[in-house]
């Protein structure tokens, strides 16, 4: 590898930034193009009237994994953002009057457990500590492998815990827990794989530690306060971005990724690598050097899309936490919606988020800024109507719940779903959360970091390992990111 070889990043979210440092801190000369007028990809912001909403993701778990990107820099979250621990970490609506608190440490939600079923307590102690074991194999030993190989799940952490990928985690929390309330609970964090409960290996019980036993966090200023920490880390490595620069193809030559073309410019690079929607990015490749056809695609089982409402209240709100959840309808049924018979919702679960609980930068004061997110099944048909629709639903059943009258102190709404996801970010199907982890879309099933066609193209991201969210995204540009020095290493540029 030669002092500053070229490495074109396509896309701006996590993964890409992810990915930018690394091979910036490698010696090479990185530049990222953005489609969009702003950086961030799903993680953008939006400001209105005084108000500050993240656009997409809004839950900081994992903090080691962030600790652990910065660290790579020699630098910690704190010198780019601020960061206060949850608590309550967030709340449940499982009815009127009928709200489950989770607390911000174990010790709080066991408590909970225990006054809501005789022995929960112990039983979530139990519960959770396993779930940690299989957080420490997962970090330690399985989410920074590439997904080459099979034999990269073969360890003998793993062989020991091989039941864990035979039984599912709806099967796991059925079995410890009676209360449908609890089971519900305990199967709430694996929506952030992007799958059914019922279709996720028990060993992904992980996510579990990673909300009861890591916490719930917010970053000062939002999430986006992490992307512009990235970013400034990037800038400070010589990474270079550019907005309003959509790629619209993928040169090739001889074999090999030699540039992109944007806005009828051709720019030149030694790799490709695109944190962009995956199969998005092979569009922009001839058709016999795409590696994944549109059938290929079309079985794949995708995370859920959805509809997100942005909203400016002129007062403050009760009964609300900063992380609030309405599973005050049929689970099953809303889930069975996205997955086996997609369908907009006749009932809808759906997540409410207002930051200037805890925050008071998102909101001028005494004012409310509210973000509220219905899962969907992906590709379904999309109108202002529906929105609409949904949007009263929800507001309804946010006052029956809390209390209080919302929609008459609304100032504004802005909305987005799956025809947004499409246009802004060329997701397919207008997904949002990428592809989901089941047993058969786990590590080296997923679809590949390095391309098969092309050299030096390289993928990170949602769509590929170690699978959907933030921390996930940073681990997965930073493998991409690897793969593409090895290639750099290697005389003859092979694949």
């Amino acid at each position: 590898m030669t002092m500053k070889e070229k490495v074109i990043v396509i896309g701006s979210g996590f993964s890409s930034i992810s990915a930018a440092c690394y091979l910036a801190q490698k010696g090479c000369h990185v530049k990222v193009f953005e489609k969009n007028n702003s950086l961030g990809g799903r993680a953008r912001q939006l400001k209105r009237n005084g108000f500050t909403f993240d656009m997409g993701p809004s839950w900081y778990w994992m903090p080691d994994i962030f600790e652990r990107f910065f660290n790579d820099f020699n630098k910690k979250p704190s010198d780019y953002y601020n960061l206060e621990r949850l608590d309550p970490a967030y709340e449940v609506y499982f009815g009127t009057n009928d709200k489950f608190i989770v607390g911000g440490d174990l010790e709080k939600i066991s408590l909970a457990f225990e006054s809501e079923e005789k022995g929960g307590g112990k039983k979530l102690k139990k519960f959770i500590k396993q779930a940690q074991i299989n957080y420490d194999i997962a970090i330690k030993e399985l989410v920074y492998k590439p997904g080459k190989s099979p034999l990269e799940l073969i360890t003998l952490d793993t062989i020991n815990k091989l039941n864990y990928f035979i039984r599912n985690i709806q099967q796991d929390v059925y079995k410890d827990f009676k209360s449908p309330k609890l089971r519900q609970l305990l199967q709430f964090p694996v929506l952030f794989l992007g799958a059914k409960p019922k279709n996720t290996p028990a060993f992904y019980n992980f996510m579990n530690f990673a909300d009861y036993g890591l916490g719930t966090w917010h970053p000062e200023g939002g999430m986006y306060s992490v992307v512009k920490g990235m970013v400034s880390l990037a800038k400070s490595l010589g990474v270079e971005f550019y907005v309003d620069s959509p790629v619209k193809k993928i040169i090739v030559e001889k074999g090999k990724a030699s540039g992109v073309i944007i806005n009828r410019i051709k720019h030149r690079a030694d790799a490709i690598l695109s944190g962009a929607d995956y199969h998005h990015t092979e569009t922009l490749l001839d058709l016999n050097l795409r590696v994944y056809s549109e059938r290929y695609w079309d079985t794949k089982t995708f995370a859920p899309s959805s509809l997100l409402f942005y909203i400016g209240l002129n007062k403050k709100v009760n009964n609300i936490a900063h992380h609030t959840l309405f599973f005050d309808v049929d689970f099953d049924k809303h889930a069975s919606e996205i997955y086996d018979s997609p369908k907009w919702p006749d009932d809808p679960l759906f997540y409410a988020n207002f930051p200037s609980k805890s925050d008071s930068s998102m909101a001028p004061s005494d004012k409310e800024a509210c973000f509220i997110l219905i899962p969907l099944a992906p590709g379904l048909d999309d109108t202002r109507d529906l929105r609409k629709k949904y949007f009263d639903i929800v507001i309804k059943r946010l006052e029956e719940r809390t209390g209080q009258l919302i929609k008459r102190h609304v100032l504004f709404e802005e909305s987005f779903c799956v025809n947004d996801f499409i246009s802004d970010y060329n997701s397919y199907k207008g997904n949002a959360y990428g592809m989901a982890n089941t047993l058969f879309q786990t590590a080296f099933l997923r679809p590949k970091l390095k391309s098969k066609k092309v050299k030096g193209l390289y993928f990170s991201g949602q769509l590929t390992v170690p699978g959907p969210g933030v921390p996930p995204a940073l681990i997965s540009g930073k493998i991409s990111a690897g793969l593409v020095e090895n290639y750099f290493k290697k005389p003859n540029r092979q694949l």
